[in-house]
Parts: structure tokens; C-alpha cells; sequence
């Protein structure tokens, strides 16, 4: 199987990428699992996370051949998405268009997700050839801004990123997004009650909102 195909396949059959952001690589690591537990297949580890290369590297040979897609965020330059790649991360994801992570990502067949705010940026971002857009910061511009948008860009695969939640994440399909990108909905259910089981549960709660939205 092309492997570009294999990571794309991940991001579709949930529509969801997860967004690990936290302090502590120990933290995010038992989130990262808890998550994947509750049926998650695309992990966004980002730059900011202490260690976020190794951790990369520990969830990519534990579970590429599961079928999960572990991705490195925050790449902003072609060193760091160079990096990520060695490390075994299969998407790459930056808040704004990096044409030195597309071309690093281009060489070594792997997903990359976009930042982008207006339309200009999203149609630049897809001929500089991004697999996916994502629309960041999502909570200022709103599913309308999606379904406004889509009128002259039909095709463009767009994910919302920021402000994307349980309640709200049938709007966001219903505007006609491909996917969603999910942070703290899920990542930091661990502080309250129930630890790291309840994050197991916010994944599997917010996926199965998803779906719900997507049929």
C-alpha cells in the first residue's frame, strides 16, 4: 500500500486528528495511549511537548502497524520536519504555509496538514500541494466561514482546528469540513475524575459524535 494513501486512509475512517499538547512527554504519552484505547488513529504530536521526538518515535513502533497515524505539529521549518520523518512520524501538521515542510514531506511520502485563515491561504496551500487544510485559529471564523468558503472552493479538504467540540461538531460537518482537529476536549479529560480511563472516554464519546455527524 502507498504509504501517503495508508495515512490519509487513518484520518478518513474517523475524521478526527487528535492534538497532543501538553507540558509533560510522560503526560502526553499516557494520554497518547488512553486516546488510542478509545479508538483514535491520528495523533498530532506537536513541537511543544518536552521530548516530542521521542515520544514520536515510542508511538509510531508501537502502533504504525495498527493502523495509526502518529504526526509531528508545530513543524514551522524543513529541519523539523526532517526530524519528525526520521523519527517515524507519517503526517506533519503546521499552523501556516511551510513550503519547506511540503517539499520535505513530498520526498518522503507522507501526510501534511496546512495552516491557513483565509481563502488565499487555503488555495495557496493546496498548490503548494498540502493534503489537507487547516483552518486555524477555527474558533474565530466558525462553520459559516466553512460553508461561505466552499461555495468556490468545493474541493478543498478543509479541518477546523480550535473551538471544535462534542456539541458543536455536527455544525462543522454539516458546513462540509473533511475532518476535525480535537485538543483539549480530549487530551486534559485526565484532570478531572476518572484519570486517564476518562480521557479513553472522551475519545470514544467525540468519535462516536463524529460519526454521528458525518452519517
Amino acid at each position: 500500500m502507498f504509504p501517503k494513501y495508508r495515512g490519509l486512509r487513518a484520518i478518513d475512517e474517523t475524521g478526527l486528528v487528535l492534538i497532543v499538547r501538553l507540558d509533560d512527554v510522560l503526560e502526553a504519552e499516557a494520554v497518547a495511549e488512553a486516546a488510542i484505547e478509545g479508538g483514535v488513529r491520528a495523533l498530532e504530536i506537536t513541537y511543544s511537548v518536552p521530548g516530542a521526538l521521542s515520544l514520536i518515535e515510542r508511538l509510531a513502533g508501537r502502533h504504525r502497524h495498527e493502523g495509526v497515524l502518529i504526526g509531528a505539529g508545530t513543524v514551522l521549518d524543513g529541519h523539523g520536519a526532517f526530524a519528525a520523518v526520521q523519527a517515524g512520524a507519517e503526517l506533519l501538521v503546521s499552523p501556516q504555509l511551510n513550503p519547506e515542510m511540503l517539499a520535505v514531506a513530498r520526498r518522503h511520502q507522507v501526510v501534511t496538514i496546512s495552516g491557513a485563515f483565509t481563502p488565499t491561504e487555503i488555495v495557496d496551500s493546496l498548490t503548494a500541494g498540502a493534503d489537507i487544510v487547516k483552518l486555524f485559529p477555527a474558533e474565530l471564523l466558525g462553520p459559516s466561514f466553512v460553508r461561505t468558503v466552499r461555495a468556490p472552493l468545493d474541493r478543498a479538504p478543509l479541518l477546523p482546528a480550535g473551538g471544535v467540540t462534542v456539541d458543536n461538531v455536527g455544525e462543522w460537518f454539516a458546513a462540509g469540513v473533511a475532518c476535525v482537529g480535537v485538543g483539549s476536549a480530549i487530551t486534559k479529560a485526565a484532570t478531572g475524575h476518572g484519570g486517564h480511563r476518562r480521557v479513553t472516554e472522551a475519545a470514544s464519546e467525540f468519535l462516536a459524535a463524529v460519526a454521528r455527524a458525518r452519517a
